[in-house]
């Protein structure tokens, strides 16, 4: 098998040695990768910096026709994108094909946004000491930006960095996770045949302590990171001047109240939970139902759960795929089966069948036990009753993190009351915390980050507003 070629100051190489990418599913090879040289991770911001002398002065229409152009080729390969996907990382092939699509519309989400502007007049003539004074705002980019990408979703999550990267005009070098790397190299191959300067787009499937490196260096102006929080905060740590967007992790909850559409809400937390096999920080993983529909509830989600075929990622019929590694099917199973040993009730599932998890639904949980209060990322969920709707606003604010969280009611004043109330980035009403659409704002609190990703807050995260004065202007 040759070695997969990665992107270096546009050029393809295949550096020193190789990784394996290997399927979830069955330990298969799926790609061997080129590892990148001490020289070429040092030669990428050199080109970087470089490039940025240029990317910073590009009309709107270069960079628009860009991104159109990744769009467009995107759309041609929705196929082949989302076999890459299912084998690398185990997503079954009729989500990986909603990734594979979702791509497509990033980037021309980002080109609509560019194309459209924000630039802004502001008047200054608003005390008489101020004179005939006229002020006009435009954003400018940082510098160049080094995005770090999980595993979980190897094509959108590089395209939610690349995109708005490309947008504004910064220069931006890619570490994409080592067990899923394609999806960075396959947008590379689409951005070669763009007219942009060739150094805008980089990717190098480097190490963590490679990119540990990265990080710490100074002519990366911007680090945009997707992945867990222990490592997001520490990147911010590094240094207090670097501009730094965290998207981090998750135990997102879900409230049914009374009100609801109990069939539609089992439904949509089956999908929620389970989908990715678990493995997305907004992912449903704790479920509050008002105590006089728990009992019901509960029932029409264990048949729904039951309901999903989990096997290999590929078949067209597979809703569940399998858990990224044996280290983390081995954390998965090792909380499930604490928090039955401390009083727990498995509904459905509750075992292990490698490589898969098989879809869990817990009930008497305890707030303590880490299938509540940390992030499983993995194919369980937990059922708890509540009384009164405050209550299991305060159970969903009980947590550290605060990325979504999903509402089913049919009461607009209580869907309100959660939007104000809940503290998270996304309160998501009559459907569940995993919902999301590429052009919304996206983001957490507390420990499941800092900024927003979402092509025009992106762009925004990416640049800094500049005002230029006009003085004495006739107005």
């Amino acid at each position: 098998m040759s070695a997969t070629k990665y992107l270096v100051a546009g050029e393809w190489r295949t550096g020193e040695g190789t990784f394996e990418v290997k399927s979830p599913y069955d330990g298969g090879v799926v790609a061997e990768v080129g590892i990148p040289t001490e020289a070429e991770v040092e030669e990428a911001a050199a080109t970087a910096t470089e490039t940025f002398r240029e990317s910073r002065h590009l009309p709107v229409h270069a960079r628009a026709d860009a991104l159109d152009h990744i769009s467009r080729r995107l759309a041609e390969r929705v196929d082949e994108n989302a076999e890459l996907i299912a084998k690398e990382g185990g997503k079954p092939l009729k989500w990986a094909k909603v990734e594979a699509t979702r791509a497509i519309s990033t980037f021309r989400w980002a080109s609509e946004v560019l194309r459209h502007g924000d630039d802004e007049v502001m008047r200054l003539d608003t005390e008489a000491s101020l004179g005939s004074r006229l002020g006009i705002i435009r954003r400018f980019p940082f510098g160049p930006v080094f995005g770090i990408t999980p595993f979980n979703f190897p094509l959108n999550l590089v395209a939610h960095k690349l995109a708005p990267a490309l947008a504004v005009g910064a220069p931006i070098v890619v570490k994409p996770a080592r067990a899923t790397p394609l999806g960075a190299l396959a947008l590379a191959e689409l951005f070669a045949e763009t007219d942009l300067p060739k150094g805008m787009y980089q990717a190098l499937p480097v190490s963590s302590g490679v990119a540990d490196q990265m990080a710490r260096d100074p002519r990366y102006k911007k680090i945009s990171f997707t992945g867990s929080a222990e490592v997001g905060w520490y990147l911010k740590g590094l240094d207090p001047k670097k501009r730094v967007t965290l998207e981090l992790g998750g135990n997102a909850g879900v409230i049914v109240h009374s009100d609801a559409d109990l069939d539609l809400a089992a439904a949509r937390v089956a999908f929620g939970g389970y989908y990715q096999a678990g493995q997305s920080c907004i992912s449903v993983q704790r479920v509050l139902v008002q105590s006089e529909v728990y009992d019901d509830f509960c029932d029409r989600l264990v048949k729904q759960v039951e309901s999903l075929k989990y096997g290999d990622p590929v078949d067209p019929t597979v809703d569940v795929g399998p858990v990224i590694d044996a280290g983390s099917l081995d954390r998965i199973s090792e909380w499930v089966d604490e928090a039955v040993s401390g009083g727990a009730e498995v509904l459905t599932g509750g075992r292990r069948e490698d490589p898969f998890y098989v879809p869990t639904v817990l009930t008497k949980t305890k707030a303590e036990m880490k299938v509540r209060c940390e992030e499983i990322f993995g194919p369980v969920t937990t059922v708890s009753p509540y009384q009164t709707f405050q209550e299991a606003i305060e159970e969903v604010n009980n947590s550290r993190y605060g990325l979504q969280a999903g509402v089913f009611t049919n009461d607009i004043n209580r869907a309100f009351q959660a939007h104000r109330e809940i503290e998270v980035g996304g309160v998501i009403i009559n459907d569940q915390s995993a919902w999301r659409a590429d052009q919304m704002p996206y983001g957490g609190s507390k420990d499941s980050g800092f900024g927003r990703e979402g092509l025009r807050f992106a762009m925004e995260e990416m640049t800094e507003p500049r005002i230029m004065v006009l003085s004495h202007v006739p107005l």
